[in-house]
């Protein structure tokens, strides 16, 4: 005897619940599927709520010998089911560092253009809980703060102005598997998900020896983001009291007047001011370690940016002439002291 099959979430609802507001009838919905049995549950969810209005798109990063087949099985199903696909491959060169991070901004680099030039406003993912506590988990070995503590956001906008929604963040696994295998979906498992050099598959090994309560873990993440939204809320209005310009002979600048503020207001500020003057975005720790020195009256130059302490710090571009230079040079994140 089968059986039931599993009952199906709302995804009009949980996409509501984590973009904010509903689909629309003119939005046109694409789902990333890499074929394993989460993406393609989510893939069976938006054709029922969507029907008619889906594109399933799979990226082959060509990093394994199985990728295109895997690929062209992703395409042959959803021929057979009357959905849309599209396979994706990139053109650069071979990922040979860091492959897990550079393959996923690739990946979301290739999904939102095509959805752009494509009409489509929402790309889906099939992040999901254990997902989630995963990601938390992760940030915490890494000392993050309350941006990466916040984990997987629902919700946000790709450079391409397309709307990336993870509607699943609060389902396990297991829930999307069985949906999965009761639609008759054939699905397939990327054996880096097990592979003990990376560091989500090392934290998944270890959480699910652990006892701990995954969906408690997921729901804490989520209850980060809403802190770390509120945070950066409380920066957009101290940037505009707080933060003045300054054209001086040596180029621009800005002022920052941190007194009195919490040292998690003043990070921010000091990361949006780097930011904004710099080479690049500058790491949490590197920003901290920084806002450690101005406050203790002592100069630094972070990603190209050299900050000076006083009443009110002064943080301007680095050139030859102002660099705070240390007596081994910058580390990998371009931070500087003396």
């Amino acid at each position: 005897m089968r059986p039931d099959p599993p009952n199906l979430p709302d995804l009009p609802e949980l996409i509501l619940a984590a973009l904010g507001r509903p689909v629309s009838a003119a939005d046109r919905i694409a789902v990333a599927v890499s074929g394993g049995p989460d993406s393609l549950a989510l893939l069976h969810l938006a054709q029922a709520g969507f029907a008619g209005r889906v594109t399933a798109i799979t990226v082959d990063h060509d990093l394994r010998s199985d990728s295109a087949a895997e690929a062209a099985g992703v395409a042959a199903q959803c021929a057979g089911r009357g959905i849309a696909h599209v396979t994706l491959r990139r053109d650069d060169a071979a990922i040979s560092r860091n492959v897990q991070a550079q393959a996923r901004a690739a990946r979301y680099a290739l999904l939102g253009d095509w959805c752009a030039a494509h009409g489509h406003g929402l790309l889906l993912t099939a992040h999901h809980a254990d997902d989630q506590a995963e990601t938390l988990l992760m940030r915490l070995n890494r000392a993050s703060g309350s941006d990466g503590l916040a984990g997987i956001r629902a919700a946000r906008c790709l450079a391409s102005g397309v709307w990336l929604v993870r509607p699943l963040l609060g389902r396990r696994k297991a829930e999307l598997v069985a949906i999965a295998a009761a639609a008759g979906w054939q699905a397939v498992e990327d054996p880096s998900n097990q592979d003990p050099r990376h560091d989500r598959s090392r934290m998944r090994a270890a959480l699910a020896g652990s006892g701990l309560d995954v969906p408690a873990l997921a729901q804490a993440a989520a209850h980060l983001a809403d802190d770390a939204a509120a945070l950066e809320w409380a920066a957009d209005l101290a940037w505009q009291g707080r933060v003045q310009p300054q054209n001086a002979g040596d180029g621009a600048a800005l002022l920052l007047d941190v007194r009195g503020l919490p040292a998690a207001l003043v990070q921010r500020l000091l990361a949006r001011a780097v930011a904004e003057l710099g080479t690049s975005a500058a790491r949490g720790n590197d920003v901290a370690r920084l806002a450690a020195r101005l406050s203790g009256g002592k100069a630094g130059t972070l990603a190209g940016v050299v900050a000076r302490p006083g009443p009110v710090w002064r943080l301007g571009p680095a050139n030859r002439h102002n660099v705070v230079q240390s007596g081994n040079g910058a580390g990998k994140n371009g931070y500087q002291s003396v």
